[in-house]
């Protein structure tokens, strides 16, 4: 098992490494920067109360698309974490008039206290109503863990004068040496926001609202359901 793993780790990082060299020298369509400023009180798994920082970058590119993030944790106890993912998704094939729009590759990496791989593939599904709608479905790899499987919905919805925008991870659990068995968790995260850049006069984009996190088994830790609202700042440049 450990050298499949081994061979797995490799195979995803030569993955990524090409995706990531791709997205590089494809024609950029769109990109987009933003900052995200968060502020909670109800988190589980060390101190109940945190500032997040969060810088994210998109973009849509002639090859496909990709997305980026990462984020500063600063607990009201002193405890400071750093994690980001990074995910380019190499498109497939185009579908006309069909509910999969698109089809990718998608390689991932997740870069915190352990680097993990995932490999899969993603779609752009056509839901009326939506700007849009992408269903990703991932081999990982968990440290030093067995692999496991994920599957990533992601959504972003005009409600009114708000958007409705965010994730839905679902990912199998994992009998992992170092630190025990984890069980299946599921990461439902959602913002619901509202543009004040126009009140201000600015050019770009700059929303406050709520961000709401349900998370069952967190980190896979049997019984830690996280029910957590945070303020949120979002500026865009």
């Amino acid at each position: 098992m450990k050298n499949s793993l081994v061979k797995y780790c490799q195979i995803a990082g030569v993955s990524v490494l090409v995706a990531l060299s791709t997205q590089i020298s494809a024609k950029t369509i769109w990109s987009d920067y933003s900052v995200t400023y968060l502020k909670g009180n109800n988190y589980e798994v060390g101190d109940e109360s945190r500032q997040v920082l969060t810088f994210e970058y998109a973009s849509g590119t002639s090859w496909g698309d990709h997305f980026m993030f990462f984020d500063r944790l600063e607990s009201d106890n002193g405890d400071v974490e750093t994690y980001g993912e990074f995910t380019p998704r190499i498109k497939i094939t185009d579908f006309d008039n069909a509910f999969v729009k698109s089809v990718y590759f998608a390689p991932s990496i997740e870069f915190g206290p352990e680097t993990n791989y995932l490999i899969g593939l993603g779609s752009d599904l056509k839901m009326p109503g939506f700007n849009y709608f992408q269903l990703n479905a991932y081999v990982r790899n968990n440290g030093d863990g067995d692999s496991s499987f994920q599957t990533t919905l992601v959504w972003a919805l005009p409600v009114g004068p708000f958007i409705y925008d965010g994730f839905l991870d679902y990912a199998t659990g994992v009998d992992n040496t170092m630190f025990g068995d984890t069980e299946a968790q599921v990461n439902f995260t959602s913002q619901l926001k509202y543009d004040i850049a126009p009140v201000l006069s600015l050019d770009t984009k700059l929303f406050v609202g709520i961000e709401y996190v349900f998370w069952v088994n967190k980190f896979g830790i049997d019984g830690v359901d996280e029910k957590n609202a945070n303020f949120l700042i979002r500026y865009h440049f």
